[in-house]
């Protein structure tokens, strides 16, 4: 009887295991080379080629190919072998003026590089400048607006308030607390076509104001649910009427820590006068031109974006009746969002931005 091909043993070091672990976890590698490492981490654990090859929906000769090549070559065998190919006709320095130009130029009369500009003005091809802008991760035909606060209490409010995200405090309800002022009751022209198959929902472009109404809304942190009231505007005397509101529905045994932004309203003197007669209530500001602080803004995009932007209203009550509908099914279902930011890493990523504005972080290519 002829003798059985016995697969040749697999032992790693505990370094080797620790690399082949974070190949075959990995999100970003080639799908090919977490493959390779799944396989060698397998052979280790003393499973055949067959069983390997049954565990990962791949061939035999598959398997055997990939525990050859890390026996002879470690880890290195694990990545493609170079194949032969057609010669690159754009070389390292076309490649390096390319970014070079697109970084530190503008065309004549325009205020960004599109392919087809970049194409004329270099000689290369537009496929090539697509390649090169999408290898080095470069779109000027985007942009991204920010603000950078003035606040000078900027980093003591930072860490005031996501220590509040991160460590609430006990026997107590932390609360984010804005406006959406501006809430319009716009009514289509004509009725909409419904999304069928094929056809995406269509609107008229034209639509008839019916006033509009300002969204109040606290945010718990805790469990994600909502306070609201609509008001028909947004003076002092309505936020003050919300807070009331707030008083009323949070439990009396319960702190109150408010965190919301530096609107006039917000610091009234009336305003001030209530919270001083009610001790429970704890003021917490962002800083200015920090509103992606506050979680409550997160919820404001999405009933904008589910309730609000693509609705027709025939006035401002029925616009009102569909935020109630939706605060109601929202509270039903009810989770709070993630917070992972520290102070520290704020801080750390805002003084990357500040680096590049002022140019000291810009390396040259």
């Amino acid at each position: 009887m002829a003798a059985r091909n016995i697969a040749p043993k697999v032992d790693l070091s505990r370094e080797e295991k620790d690399q082949l672990d974070s190949f075959a976890n990995s999100r970003s590698l080639p799908h090919g080379q977490v493959t390779r490492a799944k396989i060698i981490l397998l052979a280790a654990d003393g499973m055949t080629n067959i069983q390997i090859a049954d565990a990962l929906k791949i061939t035999r000769v598959t398997v055997g190919k990939w525990r050859k090549r890390y026996l002879d070559q470690g880890v290195e065998g694990l990545y493609d072998e170079l194949r032969p190919g057609k010669p690159r006709t754009v070389s390292d320095d076309e490649v390096a003026g390319l970014i070079k130009k697109t970084l530190e130029t503008t065309p004549e009369g325009s205020t960004h590089w599109s392919v087809r500009t970049m194409a004329a003005e270099t000689g290369l091809s537009k496929s090539t400048i697509h390649r090169v802008w999408n290898t080095f991760g470069l779109q000027p035909h985007r942009r991204k607006h920010f603000k950078l606060s003035t606040d000078p209490f900027f980093i003591e409010r930072i860490r005031d308030v996501v220590g509040l995200y991160l460590n609430p405090p006990e026997h107590a309800v932390v609360l984010c607390v804005d406006e959406k002022s501006q809430c319009q009751a716009l009514e289509r022209t004509q009725p909409m076509l419904p999304l069928n198959l094929g056809y995406v929902e269509g609107v008229t472009h034209d639509y008839v104001r019916h006033g509009t109404t300002t969204l109040f809304a606290a945010l718990d942190i805790a469990n994600g649910k909502v306070i609201t009231d609509c008001k028909a505007k947004h003076r002092h005397q309505e936020f003050l009427s919300f807070m009331r509101q707030i008083d009323r529905e949070v439990p009396k045994d319960l702190d109150v820590y408010i965190i919301l932004d530096n609107y006039g309203s917000h610091k009234h003197p009336k305003v001030k006068g209530w919270l001083a007669e009610h001790e429970r209530f704890h003021m917490h500001f962002i800083p200015t031109y920090s509103s992606w602080l506050n979680q409550v803004e997160r919820w404001f995009g999405l009933i904008t974006d589910r309730a609000i932007r693509r609705g027709s209203f025939a006035g401002v009550k029925d616009l009102v009746t569909k935020i109630e509908t939706f605060v109601e099914n929202w509270n039903e279902n009810a989770k709070p969002f993630v917070w992972t930011a520290t102070a520290d890493s704020i801080l750390e990523k805002i003084s990357r931005l500040c680096n590049r504005i002022t140019g000291t972080s810009h390396q040259k290519v």
